[in-house]
C-alpha cells in the first residue's frame, strides 16, 4: 500500500498578508509608452501606478484626493462657492 503525503509550506502568505505588506510598504510600476514615425515623436503616454495605503501616501508628501472636487465633498463646496463667487463679480462687472 502506496501512501501519498501532502507537504505545506511553513512558509505560505496569505492574499490578506500580501496585500497588507503592499499597501504598508507601497508600489511603484511606471512605463512610458511613445509612438514615433520617422523619428518624430507623434504620441506619449507616461503611465504611473501607485499602490499603497492613505497613511503611506500622505507620509511620502501624496494627498491629491483631498482637494479633488470629485473625490471630497469640502473641495466640491468650495469650488461651488467659487464658481458663485465668480458669478456675482460678473454681474457686477457688467452692471458697471
Amino acid at each position: 500500500m502506496r501512501q501519498d503525503s501532502i507537504t505545506q509550506s511553513t512558509n505560505s502568505s496569505t492574499l490578506a498578508e500580501i496585500l497588507e505588506q503592499i499597501l504598508d510598504k507601497g508600489v511603484v510600476i511606471a512605463g512610458d509608452i511613445s509612438i514615433s514615425l520617422a523619428d518624430v515623436e507623434l504620441l506619449r503616454i507616461k503611465i504611473r501606478l501607485l499602490v499603497a495605503s492613505v497613511d503611506k501616501a500622505k507620509e511620502m508628501g501624496i494627498d491629491w484626493w483631498e482637494t479633488d472636487p470629485y473625490l471630497n465633498s469640502k473641495a466640491k463646496e468650495l469650488e461651488e462657492e467659487n464658481q458663485k463667487l465668480r458669478e456675482q463679480l460678473n454681474k457686477k462687472n457688467e452692471n458697471n
